[in-house]
């Protein structure tokens, strides 16, 4: 994705309320061999960017001052109520440097799967996002998680699943994280109880004549005095 950026030479609170009136948004390009470097974009044009998902998970290319570098998307401060973005960051992209960042993960076929079609499973996205590590040029812009196999009551796990080629998942810790499961809906565990229930309800009520419960009858009236 490409976006326009201008050149900023104002800073502080009072410049970049300014901007902001007129339409703009303050923001920083930092990272590389260069100096850090104020920009300003238009407002209208950074908010219809940052509602896809691609401006936030792949590399862009930055127009500024007739040049076009790469940046990536680094931080973005919105207003607390207003649809307003404050401020926004990026970071300058060397080619030949790996870097660390946050990939969406898209699920298919879980319509298909057994776990779905034959058990009526619910699939729960456990994992909607995933850290990796690579060089820019191998980011991809999603990674794509196939559920078609999914049986019952079973899950996806990282391990499950192959990343692209040269792209390392950030584990932080975590061994095989789980990204989807299959389970049973809620309602369907609950029937079997209370069927069960009614049963040992029905057991145990007094039988009457033709094997019915006997029904309770009011006590008559005693005829009133005349």
């Amino acid at each position: 994705m490409k976006f326009v950026a201008f050149e900023r030479a104002k800073q502080g609170t009072g410049a970049s309320r300014r901007l902001r009136i007129s339409g703009k948004t303050p923001g920083i390009v930092y990272g590389g061999d260069t100096q850090p470097q104020l920009i300003e974009i238009d407002h209208n044009a950074l908010w219809h960017a940052l509602k896809k998902e691609a401006f936030h998970s792949s590399v862009l290319e930055m127009e500024l001052g007739g040049n076009v570098s790469k940046v990536l998307l680094r931080d973005v401060q919105y207003h607390p109520f207003r649809q307003l973005v404050q401020h926004i960051d990026f970071q300058r992209v060397d080619a030949k440097t790996r870097m660390t960042l946050k990939v969406p993960v898209h699920f298919k076929g879980e319509e298909e799967s057994d776990a779905v079609k034959l058990d009526h499973n619910l699939v729960n996205h456990i994992t909607t996002e995933l850290e990796v590590n690579c060089l820019p040029t191998d980011l991809p812009e999603f990674i794509e998680v196939d559920l078609s196999g999914l049986k019952k009551n079973g899950t996806v796990t990282l391990k499950d699943i192959k990343l692209p080629r040269g792209v390392k998942w950030v584990s932080h810790g975590k061994a095989n994280p789980v990204l989807a499961s299959a389970v049973t809906p809620a309602a369907e565990e609950e029937a079997p109880a209370e069927g069960a229930a009614a049963a040992d309800a029905a057991a145990a009520a007094p039988a009457g004549k033709g094997g019915k419960a006997a029904a309770k009858t009011p006590a008559a009236k005693a005829p009133a005095k005349k």
